[in-house]
């Protein structure tokens, strides 16, 4: 008998059950791992492809306007040097983009399962009773 009475289950019934619990427990935060990561990577795989449309009209656009930015300045200075100034601002652009670009990678955060990693965490710590337990 693993109920009593007053409908409440016996304490071998809920140690014999506990395995059990654990199993589903570890296969629902494996399922919200996967969920999470697909989720993320999804939506990095779009970014990354609208960013390289984006990059591809870039670079044609970039050189219309070189071309542009050479023949205005060709107008009143050699075009060697009207060649020179312009490449020159591209060359300072680059530089100033590529360092922002490298601080930003730096700051970035992997594509680590946050949501998981903490509910396992408190998955773990009201398992062995370090949870919140009557929070005052």
């Amino acid at each position: 008998m693993t109920e009593s009475a007053s409908g409440r289950r016996s304490l071998f019934a809920l140690i014999a059950d506990l395995p059990g619990f654990l199993v589903e427990l570890a296969r629902s935060e494996i399922e919200l791992l996967k969920t999470e990561l697909a989720t993320k990577i999804k939506h990095a795989g779009i970014g990354i492809g609208l960013l390289v449309g984006a990059g591809t009209f870039a670079f044609f656009a970039t050189g219309v306007f070189t071309t542009a930015g050479v023949l205005a300045l060709a107008e009143i200075m050699p075009g060697w040097a009207a060649a020179l100034i312009v490449g020159t601002a591209l060359l300072v652009i680059t530089g100033i983009l590529g360092f922002v670009g490298i601080r930003q990678l730096k700051r970035g955060t992997p594509a680590t399962p946050d949501l998981t990693i903490a509910n396992v965490k408190e998955d773990v710590n009201a398992i062995t009773g370090i949870g919140r337990r009557g929070s005052k």
